[in-house]
């Protein structure tokens, strides 16, 4: 976001943060966790710039993996905020859908799995 000009440190940018979404606070595809990860789908070209400033660099950053939260805080946008962006960009398939967290294993599988090991 090299290009958004600050009115002051205390304003912020010109471009409130809801303007961005359309006022939308939910994102259209999917939920993200704030430790979900994100990866773009393809490289970024200089046509994902007609996408909008801040998802072509979303689209930059996506090239690594990087978690909701790490995008939030380059971007200096709200997590919401973000999340509604990050949705946006899984709809139009320009980023991976991210694997819940909630399908994650809980500790106690991981224990169960590593005391089963040792018992072998």
């Amino acid at each position: 976001m090299d290009d958004t000009r600050w009115i002051d440190d205390d304003a912020g940018p010109i471009v409130r943060p809801y303007a961005l979404t359309g006022g939308r606070t939910q994102p259209a595809t999917g939920g993200f966790d704030l430790i979900a990860v994100v990866v773009a789908n393809r490289p970024a070209t200089p046509g994902d710039a007609g996408l909008g400033s801040t998802y072509a660099e979303i689209m930059r950053l996506c090239q690594q993996p990087h978690s909701v939260a790490e995008i939030a805080a380059h971007l200096r946008l709200p997590t919401g905020i973000t999340r509604v962006l990050l949705g946006d960009l899984v709809e139009k398939e320009l980023i991976r859908k991210p694997i819940s967290t909630a399908s994650v294993p809980t500790d106690d599988i991981f224990r169960a799995v590593i005391d089963g090991i040792r018992a072998l």
